[in-house]
Order: structure tokens, then sequence, then C-alpha cells
């Protein structure tokens, strides 16, 4: 069986995919820094090229790279961030990002210019493949844990799945959920202009999963200008039956899920929803049973009912008692109904095992302690009657505006690596979620703490309702402008968008996944995530070289 099992890798398998290429990307999109980083070292050295090929005029790779990392440099000048050890050590972890992405493309790069085309695309079509087997094995033991078939309404343990069932589908990567929701959005829209059906639906059902609301609505426009206007009649019916999965998923998989992408939608677009207190708690009342109801607030003829409703429970209540006392014991969620009829006791759903819990989780008492440490420095959270006037991302970018308004000098460049709004700010103010950061070594500039760190102790330090997407300030184009000023947006635009757009014209599938990740790139500080970009990378680079037009010799 060995010899068969070898015999059969050697003549069908070896030679279909990259499998450097897949080990990669497997093991470099991984959530862990411990992973990434032995990881991008062994495939650098092996083999050892490190060519990279920058120049002003036909680079090799993005020349928005290094040039970043010269802002980062020049701003660490201007403020005199030499002077601070601390801050000397977060401009070198921050720098070490970049060197990353670097070699992460130059990587990627490498792979696709040496293997053929076919091999780049089969190896991506395994990559998803085992991705997808990843993200199914996930759901399948939370509905072993839940005893559910469809845990995305099961509101038992606390609501700990239910409408955050599709967190927990992370995928390969073990990152975020919405990672995991890009990445297959990105393979929707690669096997639809491809023509890949089963792949298609594949990648459809597993972005379904994870329950990713945001990335839903980006692909949305982009499938549907696909219909439109780049795709055949096969091609028309596959977006067709995306578009069937997605309604169904939304009305009858996860009903919540569309409700909260409602309100959502509804919070964002109107800059206050008046809520008037005495329907809203007639409402509340009239939820609730009679005998639980005050007699203030029934009417005369409820009042009675009230009182009938009470001697009928007592009675009852003794009749069961008479009728325990002669029956067998049974299960204790069987009890005999009327006619000697044996019946299973329903769940009460509105019991506390039902419902989410109220204790304050870990992560978020961390926030709250910070709060009360820093309150007098804190003019958003610190105030305790403060209300939002709009999402977080928004105020997110007000506040970028209002720095450059306060501070012109800082427009140009920005306020410095770390120092406004970036992942490794958050890592080096010492918050866990965004990565270890040696204690010893915090680092908080005033202004992070006086905006974006403020603005996100505030939605983040409450209950969970408030720990939207919408309410996350993090963004690639905050971080860009606010970190790296106009000067670095605009060397984004460039040198980056520029290096892939300048081919459009070869660009089939590789144009509708540039328009997603610039809807993407507001969700997250992507770049530092090691993840989404470089497949990003890889599809783009891939497209281009598959559609170049080839020289003839003369």
């Amino acid at each position: 069986m060995l010899t068969r099992a070898v015999a059969f890798y050697k003549h069908r398998i070896k030679d279909k995919v990259d499998w450097r290429l897949l080990a990669f990307l497997l093991l470099f999109l991984n959530v862990k820094l411990a992973i990434k980083i032995p990881v991008i070292i062994l495939f650098s050295l092996w083999p050892c090229n490190f060519k990279f090929g920058f120049t002003f005029k036909g680079s090799r790779l993005p020349l928005f790279y290094p040039l970043i990392i010269v802002i980062a440099l020049v701003d660490w000048l201007i403020y005199k961030g030499y002077a601070d050890s601390h801050y000397n050590i977060l401009l070198v972890t921050g720098m070490s990002f970049w060197l990353l992405c670097i070699l992460a493309i130059h990587k990627v790069k490498l792979a696709v210019d040496n293997a053929p085309t076919q091999i780049v695309h089969q190896t991506i079509t395994a990559f998803f493949i085992i991705n997808t087997l990843i993200s199914i094995l996930t759901l399948a033991i939370i509905v072993l844990k839940t005893h559910a078939i469809n845990p995305y309404t099961y509101q038992g343990q606390y609501q700990k799945y239910f409408i955050n069932t599709g967190d927990y589908i992370k995928g390969i990567t073990f990152d975020t959920s919405i990672t995991n929701a890009t990445l297959n959005a990105f393979g929707v829209v690669y096997f639809l202009i491809r023509k890949n059906a089963v792949m298609l639906l594949v990648c459809m059902a597993s972005l379904l999963l994870t329950g990713s609301n945001f990335i839903n609505l980006a692909l949305l426009p982009i499938l549907l200008l696909l219909f439109a206007f780049k795709t055949n009649r096969y091609q028309k019916s596959l977006v067709v039956v995306c578009l069937v999965f997605l309604i169904v998923f939304m009305a009858k998989i996860s009903p919540q899920n569309n409700k909260y992408a409602t309100l959502t939608l509804v919070h964002l677009f109107k800059k206050h929803i008046p809520v008037n207190t005495d329907t809203k708690h007639k409402n509340i009342q009239a939820n609730l049973r009679i005998t639980d109801r005050p007699d203030n607030t029934l009417t005369p003829e409820e009042r009675k009912q009230k009182i009938a409703t009470l001697y009928l429970d007592s009675v009852g209540k003794i009749l069961d008692s008479i009728r325990a006392s002669k029956r067998p014991r049974y299960a204790k969620n069987v009890y005999l109904a009327e006619g000697g009829r044996i019946a299973i006791k329903e769940d009460d759903i509105n019991s506390d095992y039902y419902q989410s819990k109220k204790e304050t989780p870990v992560e978020q008492l961390q926030l709250l302690d910070f709060i009360r440490e820093h309150k007098a420095a804190l003019p958003i959270s610190g105030n305790n009657n403060y209300i939002a006037p709009l999402p977080g991302k928004a105020m997110g970018l007000l506040q970028t505006t209002a720095l450059f308004r306060g501070h012109l000098s800082k427009t140009l460049t920005g306020a410095g690596m770390g120092n406004f709004s970036s992942k490794i700010a958050y890592r080096a103010a010492g918050f866990a979620f965004a990565g270890g950061y040696p204690s010893s070594d915090i680092y908080i500039n005033h202004d992070f703490l006086v905006n974006h760190l403020d603005l996100y102790l505030n939605f983040f330090s409450k209950r969970s309702g408030y720990h939207s997407l919408i309410n996350s300030p993090f963004s690639v184009y905050d971080q860009l402008l606010a970190e790296y000023g106009l000067l670095g947006l605009i060397l984004f635009i460039i040198y980056y968008l520029g290096f892939f757009a300048k081919h459009y014209k070869k660009l089939t599938y590789g144009l509708p996944i540039l328009f997603l990740m610039l809807a993407v790139l507001f969700t997250d500080y992507w770049f530092e995530q090691l993840s989404v970009m470089v497949f990003f990378e890889l599809l783009l680079l891939l497209n281009i070289k598959e559609n170049q037009t080839v020289k003839s010799i003369q």
C-alpha cells in the first residue's frame, strides 16, 4: 500500500501542484508570527535569491514598500523619535513588518515566474480545497458541541455561537473570520472568471459560513457588474446560483444575521434614531406574561384576568404535585400530559442558558482597567455620558482630518509610524489582541491615546452589540494617511495600486479582485496582517503573467 501510495503521488500528484508555493501559503498565512517569521526566512534562503528589482521605471515589485519605509525613517528624524528608546523598538518592529511584506511578495513573484501558469492555478485550487475542509471541520465540531444541526440559530450555551458562529469559521489561516471571508470572496471571483463551477460554489459556501456581512455586501455589486458586462450565459447562471446561496443563507440558515445587517445599515445612514421610551416600555411589557406585569400597567379587565390566572396556576401546581406523587419517575424533561400521554418539555428559550452572558469577558476587563487608569486623558471613553454621533470608522477618519488641521506640519509625512493608527500602535500599547509585545517596552503616543485608542476603547469596552466592524477605526487608508501623510497615500496609489492597475488590459479576474480589495482595505490594517495582501498579490501577479504578450524575436 505504501508503494502504491508513493507511485500515485509521483505519477498523479507530484507535477500537478507547486508544493513549495502551497506549503508557503498554508504556513505563512497562519495568524501566528511565530510561524510566519521562520517560514519566510526558510523560504527566502531556499533558494537564496534577494534580487528584488526595485526601480522607478519598470520595477519588478511595487516600489511602494521601500518608499514607505523611507517615510517612516524621515518622520523618525523629524520628530526626534531616536531620543525615545521605546519608540526605537517600535520603529524597528514596524519596519520589520514592511520587510516581511517585501519578502512575501518576492517569494510569490518567484513562484509565479518560475512555474507554469497551469501549475500555479492548480496550487491555488488546492489551497482553497484545504481551506474549505478546515472550515467545514470547524463547523462540524461546533455542531457536535451544540448538538444542533444549524448552530447559526442555536441560542444555548449563553449564545456562544448563534449569530457569532461565523466568527469561529477561520479557515486554514486561523486568523479572524473576515480573513477567511476575504480569501473566499477572492476565490468566488477567480473561479467565476475561470468557469470552475464546483470551486466557485465551494468558495461561496465557505464565504457564507463566515457570516461576514461586510464582505457579502462588498462582493455583491462586483458580481452584479460582472453579470451585466463581463460574463457569458454560463457564468451568468453561476452568478445567479451564488445570489440564491446568499438569499437562502440570510433568510433560512442565519436570519438573525440578516436582521443585524439591516440594523447596521440603518444606524450607518441615520445619525440618530429617536426612540419613544413609552412605546418601548409598552412593547416590553406586552411581551411579558400577564402574571409578571405590575398592576399599574394593567387595565381593570386585565387585572381580573391576572387574578384568575394566578388562581388557576396555583390549582394547577397542587394537582401536578398530586399527580407526581402517584406516577412513576420519568426523566427530568419528561412529563405525563393530559390523557396519560407522555410528553417532553421544551427548553425555556427565555432562561439564562439561552441568553448572552452578563459577566464581563476577561479581555474587556483589560480595556475597562485601562480606561479607569487614564480616564482624565480619554475625552470619549472616559466620559460615561458620551454618545457617539457616528460609527467608529467614520469618527476615526474625522479624527485623522482633525489631526492635520491642528498640526499642518504633519500633513505631508504624517504623525509617524505607530503614532496614530496602525496595528503596531495597538500592539505597542500592550493590548494582547493585537499580538504580543514586551511589557517593559510599552509605548503609547499621545495623539494615538486621545484619538483612535480612545475611540476603540469607547466601543469595544461596551457590550458585544457595539463590537461591529463599522465601529472599529482600523483601516489601511486611515493608517497611510495618519502615519505617513498625504505623501504615503499618494505613494500607495501610484506605486502599489498603479503597479497592478497599469496592466488593466491584461487583467481578467484580477481587475474585479482589485476593486474588491479596495473595499476590504477599509476594514483592517491588512499589510500588517500578512495574509490577505499576500494572496491578493499572488492572484494579480499570476493574472498579469498569463496574459502578457510575448514579443517575437527579430
